[in-house]
């Protein structure tokens, strides 16, 4: 997809729609649990075989959205997406339920491969005969997404629990943002034949190194969502809130999220990345035995809050990480899909943890966990960290360019005299005078031009 004249607001509202579904995961879960005959295990489940299918769809997909056409790939999603949660709103039979999350699931997955695909595609620069197209940072649309997803699903969490009780009212919801988002898909360009370009498969890169890495990525992803797939019954449940409470809750927790986004990118390379990783990773671990250990308003959104605050700073990181072991981006592929599979599987493992030991005991056991993973992630960081910077191969080495007087441009009149011993920038670069010694130029014979033998 070629960059876009304007804001690219189309992507930016399929992002909402198809990361939704993982952001109400808390209250869906729960009320799965409280509005059908459904053990917390067993809603549970259902969380994770949504997020499993959403998972699927994106690794089947994210290499064929050019091919089949970003309008039509992101029609069909939405529409799964609106038949699929529509249904499991509508209905109360158990099997049903589950099917319809499913095929949620899948148009949730196909909807943010389109997104995905397209944000990825806006760094590229317009052609120059297109008046007034221009390329967006990737990174700024990204942010734009996360900003409204968190806030629909920050409103979302303060709406739901005065609608009444009943399972149908999360997926309801998703449903209808599908439904909104339709128009806009018109704007989305049809089939487009994909480039032909030469790749060469060769070895990857910091092989070791990168194995650890994705080896880590499903534990780190599987604590966290294991969490948040039942905050909403720990609040509940242990710290006997209401569902408004909890509510409120989750919406200043989301924003918060959104606090530690724009944090993450203001911080950049500062502290490096092992210290992000490895310090972050840590007091994630705190914020989880916090959460999960609480039995009262206070402790309950001091843990949420400080959870959402620096989950997405240390993300921001390893997906750095991942990208600096292989310029060509293959192991932040491999590293994505790893948290991937994590983050299908935590709405079961945190549902079979607290139904098991209790909500105290699954989050020390996930706390500890995270420590465990925290070393080889942060062993990872200092190695990149070590490692010199290269381009196709090549270290890059920096030269130090001494800096000199800048002259004064006041006009035309300015004199070459006056230039002498300064360097004036140009396009951001020093101009420094170097000394040519004249040549000594031989005299030269007259040459009559109406003789022919001259």
């Amino acid at each position: 997809m070629s960059a876009p004249r304007t804001l690219p607001w189309p992507l930016v509202a399929l992002f909402t729609a198809g990361y939704l579904a993982p952001y109400l995961l808390p209250t869906t879960v729960g009320r799965l649990d409280s509005g059908l005959p459904l053990t917390a295990t067993e809603a549970g489940a259902i969380g994770s075989a949504l997020l499993l299918s959403s998972a699927t769809a994106g690794f089947l997909l994210a290499s064929r959205v050019d091919r089949i056409g970003p309008r039509t790939l992101a029609r069909a999603g939405l529409a799964l997406a609106a038949l699929g949660y529509g249904w499991a709103a509508l209905t109360g039979a158990v099997p049903a339920v589950v099917a319809g999350a499913v095929v949620g699931g899948l148009g949730s997955g196909t909807v943010t491969a389109v997104a995905a695909s397209g944000i990825a595609a806006l760094g590229v620069p317009p052609a120059r005969t297109e008046p007034g197209a221009r390329a967006w940072d990737p990174h700024r649309v990204t942010t734009l997404g996360l900003l409204g997803v968190s806030a629909l699903a920050g409103a979302l969490y303060l709406t739901i629990p005065r609608l009444g009780p009943g399972h149908g009212f999360p997926p309801a919801a998703i449903a209808l943002t599908a439904l909104a988002v339709w128009p806009l898909t018109g704007r989305l360009p049809g089939r487009t034949a994909p480039a032909r370009t030469a790749v060469t498969h060769g070895r990857l890169p910091h092989l070791g190194a990168g194995l650890l890495l994705a080896a880590a990525m499903p534990f780190w992803s599987l604590a966290q969502n294991s969490l948040w797939g039942v905050s909403g019954r720990i609040g509940l449940d242990q710290a006997r809130l209401s569902e408004v409470a909890v509510g409120a809750v989750f919406a200043v927790a989301l924003g918060a999220a959104l606090v530690g986004v724009v944090g993450a990118g203001a911080l950049g390379q500062r502290l490096g990345q092992a210290v992000p990783i490895g310090a972050g990773t840590t007091l994630i671990a705190g914020c989880i035995a916090l959460s999960a250990s609480a039995r009262d308003l206070t402790a309950f959104a001091a843990g949420e809050i400080s959870w959402n605050l620096l989950y997405p700073i240390v993300l921001s990181y390893v997906i750095g990480l991942a990208a600096s072991l292989d310029p060509r981006g293959r192991w932040a592929v491999l590293v994505g899909s790893a948290s991937s599979l994590g983050t299908a599987a935590g709405p079961l493992t945190g549902s079979v943890l607290a139904a098991g030991t209790g909500f105290p005991v699954m989050g020390r056991v996930l706390g500890t966990g995270l420590l465990l993973i925290a070393v080889p992630m942060t062993a990872v960081a200092l190695r990149a960290g070590r490692r010199p910077r290269t381009v196709a191969g090549l270290p890059v080495v920096e030269i130090p360019v001494p800096e000199a007087p800048v002259a004064e441009l006041r006009g035309p009149d300015i004199t070459f005299e006056e230039l002498r011993g300064t360097s004036v920038p140009v396009a951001g670069l020093p101009v420094v005078e170097v000394p040519v010694e004249t040549p000594v130029v031989p005299a030269q014979r007259a040459y009559d031009t109406a003789s022919p033998n001259s």
